[in-house]
């Protein structure tokens, strides 16, 4: 360990989990802890919206970064984290920066990849680029049919059930016939969530009019074919959407984990390797969600406080989730405690049952993002 005056602590990542695992070390740790954000970008967006976009909402949410990191006394670098020299506890960046750390926690997120060589890939970092075109061949009668497809290996489903919804809602306020699929391996809608909630949003894809074929393994052929069941199974629509599939980001000085994940304990402590922790997308936990990625932040700032001499007894992640679900009328608000890749205790609701009731749950960076908006729209 290093014998500088305060505990140094290099987040990596400028997303959900590491905000919320700066705010929970500002709080859990104070003047203990001198931390250094490593991002590769200026801003924070807002990104669980953007499904909104492409129906003519506004933009996802940005907040300055610089503004974040000087609220919990974090000095902010923007560049590329690259790689980790463990022995030496040293994070090395893209710029050729090296960083000694007494502990870090990676929040890289993941990488996303188109499954098929055909179909419009979901990308949240542009989808009013991606779909705003579609959405406006609906509303003018050129698109009549839209499948939905979720590839073998997906991380989040509800963006793809929210397009559909949002879609079939367009359609009947312009009186517009769409026939809309939605094709899946996953035994129910959402069937993360537990039979409760999967149920319920089974009935509102129902109530939508929009059909849903499960424990489908698909491809997309060509343009406008969906193809299941090993080829016993063709649908040809005029547009097919798509989930991307996610992969970690096969960090350089880490053991390797499946598809480039991060294996990661309870408390969000990288498997094997001392001081380093990972949470987020990039972590091997199955099921991504900003929600989720907090609470691993909050687990992994727990134990990091613990080390820094904190006299905090750290806690295990809960896989917790709440989850708000767009339709294009009321949203609905699912819960559940996931266990590894399986939803159990679940329930949705018309009416929110946490605050602030935002798409993201958060201990520390909701509130605080809550509050600024407040600020601004006064």
């Amino acid at each position: 360990m290093r014998h500088e005056t305060t505990f140094k602590v290099v987040i990596a990542g400028g997303g959900v989990a590491a905000l919320e695992a700066a705010m929970a070390l500002h709080e859990f740790a104070g003047p203990r802890v001198s931390m250094q954000l490593v991002a590769p970008k200026t801003a924070f967006s807002y990104r669980p919206m953007s499904v909104r976009e492409p129906f003519g909402y506004a933009t996802a949410e940005q907040y300055p970064l610089a503004d974040i990191a000087a609220d919990v006394g974090a000095e902010l670098i923007v560049d590329e984290f690259a790689w980790v020299d463990t022995e030496r506890q040293t994070a090395h960046t893209d710029k050729g920066a090296e960083l000694a750390y007494d502990a870090l926690l990676l929040a890289l997120g993941a990488r996303m990849r188109a499954p098929f060589g055909h179909g419009l890939t979901i990308d949240d970092r542009r989808m009013d680029e991606l779909l705003r075109g579609v959405i406006q061949d609906v509303e003018n009668g050129y698109v009549r049919s839209i499948a939905f497809v979720s590839p073998v290996r997906m991380g989040w489903p509800l963006p793809l059930y929210e397009l559909a919804l949002m879609t079939a809602a367009r359609a009947y306020d312009m009186d517009l016939q769409v026939d809309l699929t939605v094709i899946t391996p996953e035994p129910a809608p959402l069937a993360i969530f537990g039979k409760e909630a999967s149920e319920a949003v089974g009935g509102l894809l129902s109530d939508a009019g929009i059909t849903v074929i499960a424990s489908a393994r698909a491809r997309v052929p060509v343009n406008g074919q969906v193809v299941m069941q090993q080829g016993k199974t063709t649908l040809t629509v005029d547009r097919v959407i798509v989930l991307p599939e996610l992969f970690g980001p096969s960090v350089r000085g880490l053991p390797a984990g499946e598809h480039g994940f991060i294996a990661v304990d309870r408390h969000a402590k990288v498997r094997g390797v001392d001081r380093v922790y990972a949470a987020g997308d990039a972590a091997d936990f199955p099921v991504k969600h900003g929600g989720l990625a907090a609470q691993q932040a909050d687990a992994a700032a727990e134990s990091i406080a613990a080390l820094a001499g904190a006299p905090i007894t750290p806690q295990p992640f809960r896989g917790e989730i709440h989850g708000v679900l767009l339709t294009g009328r009321k949203p609905r608000y699912l819960t559940a405690h996931i266990s590894r890749n399986r939803g159990f205790r679940s329930q949705i609701t018309e009416t929110a049952t946490w605050m602030p009731a935002t798409k993201i749950t958060a201990q520390y960076l909701a509130p605080y993002l809550d509050q600024h908006a407040r600020a601004s729209a006064a």
